[in-house]
């Protein structure tokens, strides 16, 4: 069996470490992936991830914005709306995205109830 060290933990750092600290989180791949659709507004962003609360779904947006995946436009209104797009450092995961559902696709056996 092959040692484990605290150096072996760290030749993974770096980028991939980067990447699952931002996407590992809950909710945010999902996000990332209704957003790769089209521009949404808040409330419809909502209801495209059932059981994301308000509060996660601001703070997740949130991150995503101080990462430089995505913008926040307000719409004026009334009513006033905001609205949320990737920007191309966000589109930029599609494919990637595209992978992974492919991947899951083939070797993650579907598991009832959860979208």
């Amino acid at each position: 069996m092959a040692e484990h060290s605290e150096q072996t933990c760290k030749q993974v750092g770096g980028a991939i470490t980067r990447v699952f600290e931002l996407l590992g989180k809950r909710w945010t791949g999902l996000i990332v992936a209704v957003l790769m659709q089209q521009s949404v507004y808040f409330s419809d962003l909502r209801r495209a991830i059932p059981g994301i609360s308000e509060r996660m779904l601001s703070d997740r947006l949130t991150e995503l914005a101080a990462a430089g995946l995505l913008v926040r436009e307000v719409d004026e209104g009334p009513p006033l709306r905001v609205s949320y797009r990737l920007t191309e450092v966000g589109r930029a995961l599609g494919p990637a995205l595209k992978e992974l559902g492919q991947w899951a696709e083939m070797y993650l056996p579907e598991s009832g109830g959860r979208c």
